[in-house]
């Protein structure tokens, strides 16, 4: 059994990991983030890496270049099971076996079918393993490539700004601005964070957003998320739109007799989605985003948009800036969602409040059904 500062010794190492892994967030999908740390073994730090780009390597590969020789005998600390095939890169599994690294300690398992095995792979080569150290810790900092994963279609976090009566606008239609300019440079961060950003016709005839990240406050390379636009008829994205840009890629979604001609020879890439009440097919449109490689979103629409994924139960994260402002009237935040009674209510449960200069930011997740019991 470990003593009390080998364990500490663990913990510490593998939270380091974590934090390293949260570093790739919005630049590794399809792939996942994760982050490995080594130890000599004296217990002494050697190599740290993170994955940083899907294609690239591991973060194990960056960990053990980053300790050579020290590595051997020595213990590596990752936040998932090292893979154990052969994509782009090679199996990490093999690479710890090959760099005779004596222990391996991993917080999630692997859940994706082509890459998980690793741990039989590094037991069969005499390496003690160890699953489960702060796991959930690290399953919270790649939920969205698990969420991904376990569902097939991308993880979603709804995010919008309000007053504290819970109104997005005046009655006028005026909303620049609600919320603090701490928040709206925190909102980039989420931006920088996610594979894509959707937002709706309304918000496109409002604001004619431009939906890129700017100072996202990384010292690393910002990877611009997919710009997504649903424009169920085709009439709100128009040439000349911020977001035709070549600041980042833009997917505008339309219905399948819409008549999108207008957008032909633009650099927007056009999807035809089913209709479904009111607008598109929410998980068609998901399913065509994680064809493309998407499996984080970062939900910025207006309240019809929100309403229609919340109806849909495609939303898997809500994060609301409140900011100390009263309007009195004005839209809501959340539109129609097909809630038509109290005990229909889509309950949450909070992760989070932080002060964002002077607005709360709020996470929440719904709420985990308590199972019956038998």
């Amino acid at each position: 059994m470990a003593t009390a500062a080998e364990a500490t010794t663990d913990a510490n190492a593998m939270r380091r990991a974590i934090t390293l892994a949260a570093r790739g967030l919005g630049s590794t999908s399809p792939n996942p983030v994760v982050g490995c740390v080594v130890l000599d073994a004296a217990g002494q730090p050697a190599g740290a890496g993170f994955h940083q780009r899907a294609g690239g390597p591991h973060a194990e590969v960056h960990a053990l270049r980053e300790a050579g020789e020290r590595a051997r005998g020595g213990t590596a600390y990752v936040t998932l099971e090292p893979c154990n095939h052969t994509g782009r890169t090679g199996p990490c599994a093999q690479a710890l076996v090959a760099a005779g690294v004596a222990r391996v300690v991993y917080a999630v398992a692997d859940p994706n079918p082509q890459a998980t095995g690793g741990a039989g792979t590094l037991r069969a080569a005499g390496v003690q393993v160890e699953q489960g150290l702060l796991v959930d810790e690290a399953r919270a900092g790649n939920i969205a490539w698990l969420t991904s994963v376990r569902l097939g279609r991308p993880y979603v976090r709804w995010k919008y700004a309000a007053t504290l009566d819970g109104r997005i606008a005046a009655a006028d239609s005026t909303s620049r601005w609600i919320s603090s300019a701490e928040s709206r440079a925190d909102v980039h961060r989420l931006r920088a964070e996610a594979d894509a950003v959707i937002v709706g016709s309304g918000t496109m005839r409002a604001d004619d957003p431009h939906l890129a990240v700017r100072g996202a406050g990384t010292t690393e390379a910002v990877t611009q998320p997919l710009r997504v636009v649903v424009d169920t008829n085709a009439t709100a994205v128009k040439p000349g739109a911020r977001v035709l840009d070549d600041a980042a890629p833009t997917l505008v979604a339309v219905a399948e007799d819409a008549d999108a001609a207008h957008l032909d020879g633009t650099a927007a890439e056009v999807v035809r989605l089913p209709r479904a009440a009111g607008g598109l097919d929410v998980h068609a449109l998901l399913a065509a985003l994680h064809t493309r490689g998407v499996r984080s979103v970062l939900l910025e629409g207006g309240p019809t948009l929100a309403g229609a994924f919340v109806a849909a139960g495609a939303v898997h994260a809500v994060t609301g800036y409140l900011a100390p402002v009263l309007l009195g009237a004005g839209p809501a935040a959340l539109a129609d969602a097909g809630i038509t009674t109290l005990t229909e209510a889509l309950r949450l449960d909070v992760t989070e409040t932080v002060r964002v200069g002077p607005d709360l930011r709020i996470t929440a997740v719904p709420a985990t059904p308590v199972p019956k019991e038998t």
